[in-house]
């Protein structure tokens, strides 16, 4: 008799146990009665009919998922390896629940589907250059996609995009290529400023010329202060002798007549 006792207290122990459950704040529960769903309770005490009422816990807290690596050709025939994370949390329990049977896998498959599709309609440049562009638009997608299972995608963020050796290199010749490009081009610009410059300043020689005869006193001045012992051979310019020439008299048949004629 005592023994019998003993089984019906140890099973309404049980029964107890099974009836009470206890919720943290970052979980909820979908309770199916009979199979149906009757509602999602949390967090705190949740009593359950035992044998009769079922309870499945969902975590609402962001999760991480690491997107396995992807070979992707992109617009260019350009083939890739690229891996990415996606963050994202359940914001309706029930539809979690019920509408997939398991988010997680299905989000991952999703996101991996996807991934290729995105990266395939960008050229390799734009894969490169415009992550934070690619990025939103995967992430709308995804969220537009995971909304009927009650899943907000926060956030999903391009990781590493892997290349062959070949196009390593490939890149690297154009990027030199360009640096090149822009060397020849700043050089040209200096050489068009410069001949500007000396157009200018020739238009304002040729307007005053006492100006170019001091500015072919200065050159002779700084070639005879340049330190070196060198024998230097120019022409003289006559307008430069002219005023002296014009200064002393001439005789008859002298070198000054003939340059004057």
């Amino acid at each position: 008799m005592f023994g019998f006792i003993g089984v019906l207290v140890i099973l309404g122990v049980l029964l107890l146990f099974s009836a009470v459950k206890i919720l943290p704040e970052y979980q909820r529960g979908v309770v199916l009665t009979l199979g149906r769903y009757t509602g999602t309770k949390g967090p705190g005490l949740v009593l359950l009919v035992p044998a009769v009422q079922r309870m499945i816990r969902v975590d609402l807290r962001v999760t991480v998922m690491d997107v396995p690596p992807q070979d992707v050709i992109s617009r260019d025939n350009v083939s890739v390896r690229v891996n990415a994370v996606v963050y994202f949390r359940v914001v309706e329990p029930d539809k979690s629940v019920l509408q997939v049977e398991n988010f997680l896998q299905a989000t991952s498959q999703l996101a991996q589907t996807r991934l290729r599709s995105v990266l395939g309609q960008h050229e390799l440049d734009e894969i490169l250059s415009q992550r934070d562009s690619i990025n939103h638009t995967l992430q709308t997608i995804l969220d537009e996609a995971t909304d009927p299972w009650g899943i907000k995608v926060a956030n999903v963020e391009i990781k590493d995009v892997d290349l062959n050796e070949t196009m390593v290199r490939a890149i690297a010749r154009q990027a030199e290529a360009e640096r090149e490009r822009r060397a020849k081009v700043i050089h040209a610009e200096g050489e068009m400023q410069a001949a500007e410059k000396l157009r200018d300043a020739a238009a304002m020689l040729s307007q005053q010329p006492q100006a170019l005869q001091l500015r072919y006193l200065q050159t002779l001045a700084d070639m005879s202060n340049n330190g070196k012992s060198s024998t230097i051979v120019f022409p003289l310019p006559l307008d430069l002798i002219r005023p002296l020439m014009e200064a002393f008299p001439s005789k008859p048949g002298s070198v000054t007549d003939r340059t004057r004629e």
